[in-house]
């Protein structure tokens, strides 16, 4: 894991325009990829929205995964008490540091060169505040990732694929409620907080974005019954059309073990994991533990 330090006091920042942006890239050698996501925001406007959205203060401690050129990191700059970046882009990340000495001389600032799934800890002090545009392939594990391993991160906002974010923050029984939605709402209440346009990235995707701002709130449960109500939840979404008694067969031993359970948790076993709220699939995994 890389380190780059920068802890002096914050002067005057300058954000990123799109000539901004392109040069950079082109300083670098970089050319977006498709693989690793990379659209970069290019619109002043657009950052500063989003960190607005995110409630970030001047007292936050603020991680942001998957910086690149720095549009959005310039921005949270003017705002937070400190970033702490993490970025595995080796090329995006040796540039990374000048950039802020440039546009935001005097910033308390870090940089991790990591891959944000393998990030377990953070240099510099604890981070409160999660801000991140973050690739569409792989923004459901990070978040999770994050908000189970930094619980000092109390709120937060990432901008995601549209699809993806209204998936985070959908209620029990809507047609996009899944997985995602309930194991995010094990850390916090999520709600949407608002669209963003394609035409402020570069290179323009093709599909749309959204915001998914959260606060976080005490877990409902120890990590043991975060483990077992994770497996109920991945086992009812694995078939969608299935009854709970049907998709918890393996999980609870047989339909007759999983019915049992259910009915002991007040759950129908003939329902439908889009049906459950988090604490019904929680009371599913109590009755099991203790069947």
């Amino acid at each position: 894991m890389g380190l780059c330090t920068r802890e002096v006091q914050l002067t005057d920042v300058r954000l990123l325009g799109p000539q901004d942006v392109r040069e950079l890239a082109a300083t670098c050698g970089v050319r977006p990829t498709k693989q690793r996501g990379q659209n970069f925001v290019i619109d002043a406007n657009t950052v500063r929205r989003i960190v607005r959205a995110s409630g970030v203060d001047e007292s936050d401690v603020v991680v942001e995964i998957g910086p690149g050129l720095g549009s959005l990191t310039l921005a949270l700059l003017e705002v937070a008490r400190h970033v702490t970046a993490v970025e595995v882009d080796e090329v995006l990340a040796a540039q990374l540091p000048t950039t802020i000495a440039q546009y935001a001389p005097g910033a308390s600032f870090e940089l991790v060169v990591a891959d944000a799934m393998r990030v377990d800890s953070l240099p510099g002090p604890a981070p409160t505040a999660l801000v991140a545009n973050l690739p569409y392939n792989i923004s459901v594990p990070v978040l999770l990732h994050f908000l189970d391993t930094f619980e000092t991160i109390q709120h937060g906002l990432v901008m995601v694929q549209s699809e993806v974010a209204h998936r985070l923050a959908a209620a029990p029984g809507s047609r996009i409620y899944g997985i995602p939605s309930v194991k995010a709402a094990w850390y916090g209440d999520l709600r949407l907080a608002g669209n963003i346009g394609r035409n402020v990235f570069w290179p323009a995707p093709n599909v749309d974005s959204a915001l998914v701002a959260w606060e976080r709130r005490e877990p409902p449960g120890d990590d043991d019954l975060r483990r077992r109500t994770f497996a109920i939840v991945d086992a009812a979404f694995a078939q969608r059309r299935k009854t709970l008694r049907a998709a918890l067969a393996t999980v609870a031993g047989s339909p007759g073990e999983a019915e049992t359970a259910l009915v002991a948790a007040g759950v129908s076993p003939q329902a439908r994991g889009e049906q459950l709220a988090l604490e019904e699939f929680m009371a599913v995994a109590r009755a099991l533990r203790d069947h």
